[in-house]
């Protein structure tokens, strides 16, 4: 599968989405809340790095489970500006990746 490049803003809600997993991680060990999360100590770094932009929404949850994170707290931080709520029916809602 060939995979397209990132764009500029799935780049930016990706570093967005890590800076979030960072903060809600605090003082935790990145080993730790990963084994928890049921992901890989490189995936989690790859993805509070922003190095990986695209995680899977499955990954997303597990890891914002484990730091106590609703899936509404981490979409309203990466959304893209100007997106309204899924419920008014405007604006792209949540997809099932964190990608466009």
């Amino acid at each position: 599968m060939v995979r397209l490049p990132l764009t500029p803003a799935e780049v930016e809600r990706g570093q967005r989405l890590g800076a979030l997993l960072r903060r809600a991680r605090g003082a935790r060990s990145m080993l730790e809340i990963a084994l928890d999360a049921g992901v890989s100590p490189e995936t989690l770094r790859k993805i509070e790095s922003g190095r990986v932009a695209t995680p899977a929404f499955p990954t997303i949850a597990a890891i914002a489970d484990v730091l106590g994170l609703s899936l509404d707290e981490v979409w309203a931080e990466i959304r893209p500006s100007g997106a309204e709520d899924a419920a008014t029916g405007s604006g792209r809602g949540a997809p099932g990746r964190l990608a466009s």
